[in-house]
């Protein structure tokens, strides 16, 4: 008779996958056993990796913390009972040969940042802006993220250790029927708030004292993790701070995709607390910034992509490395000298952009995401203070330079976007999509030679490029490609010739009356994304309204167009 673990399992497992950055996947189906495996695979292979690599070392110090979802640290009863995620990545950590340190609710950069300073590897327990039906957890070397190139060798040792779990006696199994610990709930080990403080000198020792005297700020704070750091530092800096809008309730905030129901909801809150300058906030794990500008009483959203613009300008930065779905304007304005090859989605993209940038010899890089969390890979100065290299994700740099250049410049946060070359975007979803379906809608409408990185309709015929840049001289059928797509950016939609395609990472295309239009499935949940680009937020805004109508909007037509040709 089979005794194992696996033949005792009542569910099917679910395996837990590597996202853009991290893992992530429903909560009905993490189960502490499935976390568990994956983390004490990662925390093995770092031990295999030299110093100089962010390798780590038996006995030592590994830090994690957690957010505010209910599931990181708690079982859910209406997510089939499952959670307490940090509980198996303590366990993991434990199991490692490494000493596990609770450095309780924290930022992801602040935990990252605490770590780095130390030499020590670090685990987020984060959703980070997902829906609350989903969470996961982010490993961190001791030089910082895993990046792409650790994959691999992780989902090996993934794989050999799931098959040595679920063939051991199932009596002596640390894991029950259920995929969960046998001893039950279990209490975290006592919270270290050191990381805290850490994160805050940060920012009040690198930016002069009063800063942000003369704001007037209101912090949305919801359920994000850092909403009161937020509040503190922008305090200590002379701002004075209205928080509002804290919940106990989780409220995904993904600050690429903020609607018009997060609108009214901020702009409820700014009518309540009369004038501000601003309106501050972060997403769930506060890597990612949200900033609105508050002009006659109205609320103006500003994307994370422009926020970026203007921090790196702020900063001085001589390299700037962004992915594919960034606004262009980067390429138009003041740092267009400056900006690197651009990276697929993902912060691991971005930071490998960054160390060639630092192996050409720059000296103050930075990168950001669309979504506006904003990674530095070299240490920067200013005004004879240093504020160390944090190459993850964050929310604070970006918000804090922006409010200081429109403090020291005395001018409004509308203006001060005003300067920057006007482009503008708008992201938005669909949800429940099903990354299979999305996987062939992009398989359709691509070359089918993965070489060729970027297409351009030429008045003599198509030009096509690799990853670096370099003509390539070979046959694809790519105007029949052009005229597929055509057929769903009509003219009687106001769009205009197609006049590139970009490959980096989905499927970009470019129209002579200036248009960008992105899509692109999420790395992290079973969503379709677009992003759009054009010469007005309104356009913008319409070409994403028409990417995601229902039920007729262009994704839905890819995707019903997709299934009928059998691709």
């Amino acid at each position: 008779m089979d005794n194992t673990l696996r033949s005792k399992l009542t569910y099917d497992p679910v395996i837990l996958r590597f996202g853009t950055s991290g893992r992530r996947g429903q909560v009905i189906h993490l189960t502490q056993l499935e976390v568990y495996l994956n983390a004490l695979a990662e925390l093995q292979y770092l031990q295999t990796l030299p110093e100089s690599a962010g390798g780590i070392r038996p006995g030592q110090e590994f830090f994690y913390a957690r957010d505010l979802r209910p599931s990181s640290s708690r079982f859910v009863p209406e997510q089939g009972g499952r959670g307490e995620i940090a509980q198996a990545i303590e366990r993991a950590i434990s199991d490692a040969g490494l000493r596990p340190v609770n450095l309780g609710c924290l930022p992801t950069p602040a935990l990252t940042s605490y770590a780095l300073e130390r030499g020590r590897g670090s685990i987020m327990v984060t959703g980070s802006h997902i829906p609350f039906d989903r969470n996961g957890y982010k490993t961190n070397t001791a030089r910082g993220e895993l990046l792409k190139e650790h994959e691999a060798p992780i989902q090996e040792r993934v794989e050999a250790l799931r098959k040595r779990l679920y063939e051991q006696p199932y009596a002596e199994s640390l894991f029950d029927e259920r995929g969960q610990f046998k001893t039950g709930h279990q209490e975290l080990s006592p919270e270290v708030a050191a990381a805290q403080a850490g994160y805050v000198r940060r920012y009040t020792e690198f930016f002069p004292p009063g800063a942000l005297r003369g704001l007037r700020l209101l912090a949305y704070q919801h359920s994000a993790v850092g909403r009161d750091l937020l509040v503190e530092i922008i305090e200590q800096l002379g701002a004075r701070v209205i928080p509002a809008g804290r919940s106990e309730t989780f409220v995904p905030i993904d600050t690429e995709n903020i609607g018009t129901e997060q609108l009214e909801t901020i702009q409820a809150l700014v009518d309540q607390a009369g004038a501000v300058d601003a309106v501050v906030s972060t997403d769930g794990d506060s890597d990612r910034p949200l900033l609105l500008g508050v002009e006659r009483g109205r609320v103006r959203f500003f994307g994370g992509d422009l926020v970026g613009m203007v921090a790196a300008e702020f900063l001085g930065a001589d390299a700037v490395v962004v992915p594919i779905t960034c606004n262009d304007a980067v390429d138009r304005g003041r740092l267009r000298a400056v900006v690197e090859p651009k990276t697929r989605i993902g912060s691991p993209y971005v930071i490998a952009g960054m160390e060639r940038a630092r192996a050409r010899g720059r000296r103050a890089i930075c990168g950001w995401e669309a979504n506006g969390g904003f990674l530095t890979g070299s240490d920067f100065e200013r005004d004879g203070r240093t504020l160390r290299a944090l190459p993850t994700r964050d929310a604070m740099l970006p918000l804090l330079a922006v409010l200081s250049a429109m403090v020291s410049r005395r001018t409004t946060l509308t203006a001060l976007f005003a300067e920057l070359p006007p482009r503008f975007s708008r992201a938005a979803l669909l949800r429940d999509f099903p990354r299979a379906a999305a996987r062939r809608i992009l398989e359709r409408f691509s070359p089918g030679d993965p070489a060729i990185r970027d297409i351009l309709f030429q008045a003599d015929g198509p030009r096509l490029r690799d990853a670096e840049g370099a003509v390539m001289h070979v046959a694809a059928p790519v105007e029949g490609i052009r005229e597929a797509l055509a057929g769903f950016f009509p003219a009687t939609e106001g769009f205009g010739i197609i006049t590139r395609l970009n490959y980096t990472d989905g499927v970009r295309i470019y129209f002579d009356n200036g248009d960008v239009a992105h899509v692109r499935p999420s790395g992290n949940a079973d969503e379709l994304r677009i992003y759009a680009v054009a010469d007005r937020q309104e356009r913008a805004d319409e070409i994403a309204r028409l990417g995601v109508a229902e039920p007729d909007g262009i994704l839905r037509r890819l995707e019903r167009a997709t299934a009928a040709s059998g691709n």
